[in-house]
């Protein structure tokens, strides 16, 4: 197998007749041909290798990218907070049930994309269900389990402890990704992160001073622990939910949040939302309401593991901080907000904290994930991985020809 240290003068010409000389080997779906590493390891090197500046990554299409997913994601939160309020006025406060119509969703349309690329449901199951549907099982019982603690919170703490509590997410994220993953982040991704965690900060003193923090709250402690109990479920979700979509189909990884978000959030439903179900108001706003809770919030789903990929769970949760500005922005038509001068000052800083913790000088940036090895070797050739820009960059190249190999930028 070819590295980058391994064979580093290699010339185009060795490369092609090398990979005449090698027959592509039989692989079973999902798995990598020696053609599929090997041209994965030459793109790479061939990639890494360019003379690259501190600004390298900004330059590419992919910075963009992820800078404007990450924002259409924080919009997306931002939407489904906004019709949650709509709901809660019209005294329908169903956080179990109104987030399930999500889950069917997610479902009804990942679903049918696994089953069909894996042949139909008994192959699914033999080769999916029965060896990682209990890893998925987990995923999505922390995603569930982060959404209701989180949503319980605001219920009796006030809003800017809820709000404070959201950077213990972000810490869970570092520390889990340092210690599991081995992830080791260069001082520029650190110091991204402390500027726009500094950005938050400033927004919530804004709130803080202009009173509307939320008050006093109901139970303070309670809805403090229920809200470091959500973050710490929403870090630990968020950093599995990116192994997984390193390692498998992005489609296949959503498919399975929706079937057991279903059962587990359905179940969840019926046992703590049943009052309140009954007490709720059934119109056709709430219904219009619940509609375009459900549309944001698949969304945001369906999103997620592009950022992921192409970017990391610390990124991804830095970027959901600029949600609260863009909040304030909908308030102002929508629920007759004001807006602080020290707002548009602290978006600046969290922009300016997204920017800088990709001045790393890397054209990858954090799509290259350490715990899939140096040429990506266990990980998925799908849209945003480094493993398919290594392919691709091989084929543009001309070290290999396209047919040697499987990698098909699929999601």
């Amino acid at each position: 197998m070819a590295t980058p240290n391994d064979n580093p003068t290699i010339t185009k010409e060795e490369s092609q007749d090398a990979a005449k000389q090698t027959p592509a080997t039989a692989a079973a779906p999902g798995e990598d041909t020696d053609t599929d590493i090997d041209a994965v390891a030459l793109g790479l090197s061939k990639l890494e290798a360019q003379s690259v500046h501190w600004y390298s990554y900004l330059t590419t299409i992919d910075f963009w990218l992820v800078i404007l997913i990450g924002q259409v994601l924080s919009l997306c939160i931002t939407g489904s907070n906004t019709f949650s309020t709509f709901l809660a006025n019209k005294n329908t406060n169903i956080p179990a049930f109104q987030t399930l119509f999500n889950y069917v969703l997610l479902t009804l349309i990942y679903l049918p994309i696994t089953l069909y690329h894996n042949g139909g449901i008994k192959n699914w199951f033999v080769k999916v269900v029965w060896k990682d549907g209990w890893r998925y099982f987990i995923l999505s019982f922390l995603d569930v389990e982060g959404n209701y603690f989180t949503v319980l919170a605001y219920r009796y703490t006030n809003i800017l402890s809820a709000q404070l509590l959201n950077f213990w997410s972000i810490v869970c994220v570092v520390i889990i990704s340092f210690t599991l993953l081995k992830v080791r982040y260069k001082l520029f991704q650190i110091a991204g992160i402390l500027i726009a965690c500094g950005g938050m900060g400033i927004l919530l003193a804004s709130d803080h001073l202009t009173g509307s923090n939320g008050g006093p709250g109901v139970d303070l402690v309670k809805g403090d622990l229920f809200g470091l109990l959500g973050a710490t479920l929403y870090g630990v979700s968020n950093v599995f939910e990116e192994w997984f979509v390193s390692k498998r189909p992005v489609y296949e990884v959503l498919s399975f949040l929706g079937i057991f978000g279903v059962l587990i959030n359905g179940v969840q439903a019926s046992i703590f939302d049943r009052h309140a179900f009954e007490g709720a108001t059934w119109d056709g706003q709430v219904a219009g309401y619940l509609v375009g809770y459900t549309l944001a919030l698949t969304i945001f789903y369906s999103l997620v593991p592009l950022v992921l990929r192409m970017g990391s769970a610390a990124f991804f949760d830095i970027s959901l901080l600029t949600a609260n500005f863009w909040g304030v922005i909908i308030g102002i038509r929508v629920f007759g907000y004001i807006i602080h001068w020290m707002y548009p000052i602290a978006f600046v800083l969290i922009i300016v904290g997204l920017v800088t913790y990709f001045l790393a000088g890397s054209v990858l940036g954090d799509s290259k994930k350490p715990w899939l090895g140096d040429n990506q070797a266990e990980g998925y050739a799908g849209f945003g991985t480094a493993k398919l820009k290594g392919l691709n960059e091989a084929r543009r190249q001309g070290l290999v020809r396209n047919g040697e190999t499987r990698g098909d930028g699929q999601a």
